[in-house]
């Protein structure tokens, strides 16, 4: 999938019951190939439960809960799409914290489909180019976003994409953006 190495970075996965599973599933191979030890990071300890759309999907056991870890534990944050699971944390003022902080931190994050409604609570979005489920569209620019309609956005650390067939592009682009690093103008 990409040349890039993630040898010794930590990648934090934030999801709740509802993710896509896909959009958890692919980028979590694709960024462990690389060399990245991956978290799951949930609001809730156990296990969360994946869907297929509308269909129910696997559960996953959760590594750790929101509360007790930090951004600064991470290199990079990652958040499935899926709609239960975006709208469940971002009211979630723990996970909306834990998002934020990776933005003050400078640290990529990589967000797709419904992902980006967490990056909207935390008010991350205003100025950057993004783009999501084309349903977050009023969302994100009420937000401050130029929200545009691609595959593929990244800017400053921040990639989007909108949808589980824009995978291969996004997956690529968030290890590049991980393996970067810190970006000065990846902030709040």
């Amino acid at each position: 999938m990409s040349n890039q190495t993630l040898q010794n970075k930590k990648i934090a996965f934030l999801a709740t019951d509802g993710f896509e599973q896909v959009e958890l599933t692919k980028p979590w191979e694709a960024i462990k190939e690389a060399g990245a030890t991956v978290h799951l990071v949930s609001i809730k300890s156990g296990k969360i439960q994946g869907v297929h759309h509308e269909k129910q999907g696997d559960q996953f056991d959760v590594d750790k809960v929101v509360g007790d870890v930090s951004a600064s534990d991470y290199d990079g944050l990652v958040l499935p799409g899926g709609v239960f699971n975006p709208d469940a944390l971002r009211v979630n003022d723990e996970a909306v914290d834990f998002v934020r902080d990776f933005f003050k931190q400078h640290k990529p994050v990589a967000a797709i489909c419904h992902g980006p409604w967490t990056l909207v609570e935390a008010g991350v979005v205003e100025g950057r180019r993004v783009t999501s489920w084309p349903s977050l569209k009023t969302d994100l620019t009420n937000a401050g976003a130029n929200w545009v309609d691609e595959e593929c956005v990244c800017d400053e650390g921040l990639v989007t994409s909108r949808n589980p067939d824009d995978l291969p592009a996004f997956c690529e682009k968030a290890i590049e953006e991980f393996a970067e690093g810190k970006h000065a103008k990846q902030t709040v």
